[in-house]
């Protein structure tokens, strides 16, 4: 018999810091608009969340469900997943363990919340490294999570990570992969910045218009230059997944693959060619590559960008890396 945690984020958790998404809609669907506070909204589980849990009760299972207002509530369920102690005196995850954990999600920057304090807590500080963490990576293991989605799945270019990794949506599928499925191990991105990425980043912005607005930045991928900082930059992509694989009808990843090991990254550049009459033409020019790590140094100020759908400003250098197979979801 497995202990199940249903777990939630609420709606007190800083979108910006925490990876909520926007509006505070943490737990999903509130609408102010509708005379509907959020508060209200997270105190009473919605209804994908009871039917899983009565679907995982049928099936004997002690399903609880918890909401989460704080990296500290979260925290304490995570707690839950932790190991036997170790002779060195390290966190580290029960791989036998019999507690199993879903997180209900809104949006793929609530699912990164969870992920990015798994990471914290499993993560050994660099003078403790013990000898059993794969050398390719800075965290262990982490166990398997259960994917709730909240919302119906997205169609077309902008679809969820749920909806990219064909994970069951149904509140019954879901409560059936996680007590009899088995545990797909995803790359994960950490970055310097203390957070990680599951979908990938999109750097850049548009005016009013929705005009692209130009930036620079020196951009590499294991060393090989994408951009010396002194061309202008349309849109830079940094992919785990396919969620930033495209901007509008500009094709920017190429077969994204959140299991094989790289982030791929990409950068439109405009590039002005003149024909044999001597006009002048714009082209947009997509230069790619894969790899182990990846860089951006802005040279402009602030670049705006989304990172697993939270928005955020870069003003200073920043490297991502990829972690093979540390994070994992349950499927059928």
């Amino acid at each position: 018999m497995y202990d199940v945690v249903l777990l939630t984020l609420g709606s007190e958790r800083d979108a910006s810091g925490g990876g909520c998404g926007s509006g505070g809609a943490c737990c999903g669907g509130a609408s102010e608009a509708a005379g509907e506070r959020p508060e209200e909204r997270c105190e009473t589980p919605r209804v994908p969340v009871l039917a899983c849990a009565d679907a995982l009760t049928a099936r004997g299972a002690r399903v609880e469900t918890v909401t989460a207002r704080s990296d500290a509530e979260i925290d304490a369920v995570l707690a839950r997943l932790d190991g036997p102690p170790r002779a060195d005196g390290l966190t580290w995850p029960d791989p036998d363990s019999k507690t199993r954990l879903v997180v209900a999600t809104a949006s793929d920057g609530q699912l990164r919340a969870v992920l990015r304090r798994l990471v914290r807590r499993y993560a050994p500080p660099p003078s403790r490294r013990p000898a059993d963490l794969p050398e390719n990576r800075t965290v262990p293991d982490l166990p398997p999570v259960g994917v709730l989605p909240l919302d119906p799945a997205r169609s077309g270019t902008a679809r969820d990570l749920a909806a990219q990794l064909g994970l069951p949506r149904d509140p019954a599928a879901v409560a059936a992969a996680v007590l009899d499925g088995t545990p797909r191990r995803l790359d994960l991105l950490r970055n310097d910045g203390g957070s990680v990425t599951l979908d990938g980043a999109l750097l850049g912005a548009a005016d009013d218009a929705g005009r692209p607005l130009h930036w620079r930045a020196r951009v590499e991928v294991d060393g090989k230059l994408l951009s010396t900082g002194e061309e202008p930059i349309m849109a830079c992509a940094i992919g785990n997944a396919g969620g930033y694989a495209s901007l509008g009808d500009v094709a920017l990843l190429a077969d994204p693959d959140p299991s094989d090991g790289r982030v791929q990254v990409a950068v439109a550049v405009p590039v002005v060619t003149r024909s044999a009459l001597g006009r002048k033409r714009v082209r947009l020019e997509v230069r790619r590559a894969r790899g182990r790590a990846a860089a951006v140094v802005p040279r402009d100020g602030k670049v705006p960008f989304l990172d697993d759908g939270v928005e955020g400003e870069l003003s200073r250098k920043r490297s991502w890396w990829t972690e093979p197979g540390a994070w994992a979801v349950w499927t059928a």
